[in-house]
């Protein structure tokens, strides 16, 4: 493995920021007015919902790196914990309180409502998958998709139960928060707030990255390295879950993302973890800035606009089946 120099990792973060940057310059010509060079009051209002896409997509294609890492399996991504499930559970659990729950929740925002519930579910679901002080890869798995299962249960009864008293959050009501959507309500501090959590998550990452590279190595192997493996899955598991949880409190439930873009890139760029995270989550933004700016497009032929999520859904689900296939091929050779 060759050294990790200052220089290769300004030139590697820089082709990154340059793609991402062309990227979201081309979605900016695209609109539910039309394609072209975009007016003064079109940049103005497409230029937010880039923003939020690229934050989104970034957070989740980064987490999407880790996850996949720390678990030893490239199907993995940032939903896989049902920290997207809560968030979309407490978020519709504000709008909807009443009684005792009201006091609890109603004050909250719903990025804050989104946040809360993500983490409380990260911090359940990772009690319930140790043993011993230690985090077992199976066992999260199983406890997330079961927690996940259980949530998105839990929000449709809640749904149901309130069908008579319909609210509407952000663009495609409480449907945003079951698919994803990048939501045009938020204030500027609460973008800020969760671009700043992102990003931190990010940096704890990326200096974690050298010894996300000897995570595939079994405990004993990683020893002899230097590199402590439980404590590292511990915090990459939180670093990463912070950074989703921020992103939910953004747009709601998007799928996909966490699993197409790092498998993209370390096709492109290879597996060490030190390149591509940084590619990775440059891909990530672009990806879902694009999404975006095809929900827009497509408003001329549609009843409103279409949540992002549907689109990675359409995309994402085939993509699964094909890694999937993939790897079987891999292991039956």
């Amino acid at each position: 493995m060759k050294p990790w120099t200052a220089s290769r990792l300004l030139a590697t973060c820089g082709i990154s920021v340059a793609l991402w940057a062309v990227i979201a310059g081309a979605c900016l010509m695209v609109g539910s007015t039309g394609w072209g060079w975009p007016t003064a009051r079109e940049l103005a209002l497409r230029w937010p919902n880039v923003m939020v896409a690229s934050i989104v997509g970034a957070a989740l294609s980064a987490a999407g790196v880790a996850y996949q890492a720390v678990l030893q399996n490239v199907l993995a991504e940032p939903y896989l914990l049902g920290v997207s499930s809560g968030a979309s559970l407490f978020a519709y659990l504000s709008l909807m309180a009443t009684g005792p729950l009201s006091s609890i929740l109603a004050p909250l925002s719903q990025q804050g409502a989104s946040f809360l519930g993500s983490m409380a579910v990260l911090a359940l679901v990772l009690a319930l998958s140790q043993r011993r002080g230690k985090l077992e890869p199976v066992m999260l798995v199983l406890v997330g998709i079961i927690v996940s299962t259980f949530c998105g249960a839990a929000y449709l009864l809640v749904y149901h139960l309130n069908l008579r008293h319909e609210i509407s959050f952000g663009t495609g009501g409480p449907l945003r928060l079951l698919v994803g959507g990048i939501n045009t309500s938020l204030s500027t501090n609460q973008i800020a707030v969760a671009a700043c959590l992102i990003f931190i998550g990010f940096l704890a990452l990326m200096y974690l990255s050298g010894q996300l590279n000897v995570a595939v190595l079994s405990e004993a192997e990683a020893q002899s390295l230097g590199v402590h493996i439980d404590r590292l899955r511990w915090t990459v598991m939180i670093a990463a879950s912070l950074m989703t949880a921020a992103a939910v409190a953004l747009s709601g439930p998007i799928g996909f993302v966490g699993l197409i873009c790092p498998n993209l890139a370390r096709v492109v760029i290879g597996a060490d973890q030190r390149r591509l995270l940084p590619l990775s989550t440059a891909l990530g933004a672009g990806v879902l800035a694009i999404a975006d700016a095809v929900s827009r497009g497509l408003t001329h032929w549609t009843s409103g606009p279409l949540p992002v999520g549907v689109l990675t859904g359409i995309l994402g689900g085939p993509f699964f089946l094909f890694m999937l296939w993939r790897s079987r091929l891999t292991t039956d050779s």
